[in-house]
């Protein structure tokens, strides 16, 4: 292991103890395109619960009807504490008189994370009231919570900003929650507009007022930052980190817990609610996420995108052969995630023979073949095709030079037909339907389907004839699809690339690539490696 030591389970490193708070189901639901069920933010608080986070912040009761009806059946968290989020009283009443603010007070959570203005100038311009009531607004709050509540976390919204302004006022602020009863008092970098040597300087002279086990960090991403900009606090002593799974959030994001994590236990020594075990579950934790919000993992995220420890040149893949600390800053399997060796027109033999150890492929580095296949990759990438982001169809290029691959169905034809036309109720539609014909094991099969799209329709007439013969294609499923124009000269004539990323129950992806100057011969082509691939892994396990 070329790193440092991390947390076993049963272990305790008490002087480096860092909390973790995670604001996934609230802040990460203001990210646009993301709209969380209850029965999601139920799954997704497990997940957090199981991976070994401190804190769940579950939502602002009284907002919307999800959130109240995610607290009025909550899930049941062993480690972790659920939290209620909301704001202060509101000027000019009491906190018991205010209804927004008892909301917050009346769920099952019995941790609470309230949020205050610390800007003087949001104070007179937002809230319209003065600097005297806000900190009076912050005071009652937190004491009343502090009756009600086993824990109160304070949450001083536009810190930085407001610090810059007027330090004096903002860390008054701070002093009114703590005075009041706060266990945690929050630092937000809210605009994200805050630098990692800001951080460091600022959360440096407000541990001079109010000790760093007591405070935390909360930091959004609208410089790219949010990452280093917490570790910056921590290195300052802040003792609690608040963040969203893959950086969700408004605008670009919150700090990604998914980064900050193993940084934390890997490269800085510090010990979180989460076990060796735990971490090596990152990757799984990251995707699931994905792939309930119906979009694609980002390959090239820290740590645990497929890229993160991809290694496409020749030079590169042979030095990581010997030694991986060459070129990997961590052994992908802490976090779940896994060496990667690109196959490319840029690649040598290395890189091949790596490749095929990495799936259980034995081959004599002399055998005349492996030349072959080398020439045959470039060749192929040549024509358009592109093997480093299709592993799966150069799995089965590979396997049908060098060996072979069973011949589960054969395509005798496909024809696909669009029909845009006005329906009985006046309105516009397009409609696509599909015929093949195909050979499984010498007997000859016809299915005609329609679809939304020619793809769709030639994936659904394909499967009414394969799953009933081969029923463990029912839970595959195209998670991605993506068309590339290779000769733009030659406008809507012009070469087409497809990729098709498909995926299973399990979790499993696999990718796939079609190249043809017809788009839907192309998409055939991928979407036929896909089902071959599959097949054929199951048939090898």
């Amino acid at each position: 292991m070329h790193n440092l030591q991390i947390m076993k389970s049963g272990t305790a490193m008490s002087d480096k103890r860092i909390y973790l708070y995670d604001c996934t189901l609230r802040d990460g639901a203001q990210t646009q395109g993301v709209d969380f069920s209850a029965a999601d933010k139920n799954a997704i608080a497990g997940d957090l619960d199981r991976l070994g986070v401190d804190y769940v912040e579950g939502g602002w009761p009284g907002a919307n009807p999800t959130d109240d009806a995610f607290f009025a059946n909550p899930p049941k968290l062993e480690r972790a504490k659920l939290s209620t989020f909301g704001m202060t009283r509101r000027p000019g009443r009491s906190a018991e008189d205010d209804p927004g603010f008892i909301a917050l007070l009346t769920t099952q959570a019995k941790t609470v994370c309230i949020f205050g203005k610390a800007w003087d100038f949001h104070v007179k311009e937002a809230l319209e009231t003065d600097l005297e009531e806000n900190l009076k607004m912050i005071a009652d709050s937190v004491a009343l919570a502090a009756q009600r509540m086993d824990e109160v976390i304070f949450d001083a919204e536009h810190f930085f900003d407001g610090y810059k302004a007027n330090p004096g006022f903002a860390l008054d602020c701070l002093k009114a929650a703590q005075g009041a009863g706060a266990r945690w008092i929050v630092l937000c970098d809210t605009n994200g507009g805050v630098l990692p040597h800001e951080i460091e300087k600022i959360v440096g002279d407000v541990t001079e007022h109010i000790p760093g086990e007591n405070l935390g960090i909360h930091c959004h991403d609208d410089t790219g930052n949010g990452a280093a900009n917490s570790l910056a606090a921590v290195r300052a002593g802040v003792r609690q980190v608040q963040g969203a799974l893959n950086g969700l959030g408004e605008r670009c994001g919150n700090a990604n817990l998914v980064s900050i994590i193993p940084s934390l236990m890997l490269k800085m020594g510090y010990e979180t609610g989460i076990t060796t075990e735990g971490l090596a579950q990152l990757t799984h934790l990251s995707h699931v996420l994905d792939e309930r919000l119906n979009r694609a993992p980002l390959r090239g995220a820290p740590y645990v995108g497929e890229s993160a420890f991809a290694h496409k040149g020749g030079v590169h893949a042979s030095a990581v052969e010997k030694d991986p600390r060459c070129y990997e800053h961590i052994e992908p399997e802490l976090v779940g995630n896994h060496r990667h060796i690109v196959v490319s027109d840029q690649s040598g033999r290395s890189n091949i023979l790596a490749r095929f150890r990495e799936i259980g492929m034995k081959i004599d580095p002399k055998d005349p073949k492996l030349a072959d296949l080398v020439e045959k990759v470039k060749g192929h990438e040549f024509d358009g095709y592109a093997y480093d982001g299709a592993e799966a169809s150069f799995e089965l290029l590979a396997r049908r030079t060098l060996e072979t691959v069973p011949e589960f169905f054969k395509l005798n034809s496909f024809r696909v037909i669009d029909e845009r036309r006005w329906n009985a109720r006046g309105e516009l539609i397009t409609l696509s339907e599909a015929s093949v014909k195909l050979q499984v094991e010498g007997k000859s099969f016809m299915s005609v389907a329609e679809g939304n799209g020619p793809v769709n329709a030639l994936d659904a007439a394909l499967r009414k004839v394969l799953i009933p013969l081969y029923p463990q294609l029912e839970d595959l499923r195209l998670v991605d699809y993506k068309v590339r124009i290779l000769t733009p000269g030659d406008g809507t004539g012009a070469v087409t690339r497809v990729m098709i990323e498909s995926a299973d129950k399990h979790g499993e992806h696999w990718s796939t690539v079609g190249v043809s100057a017809n788009v839907i011969g192309a998409s055939y082509n991928a979407l036929r490696d896909s089902i071959v691939y599959r097949l054929f892994r199951l048939q090898k396990s």
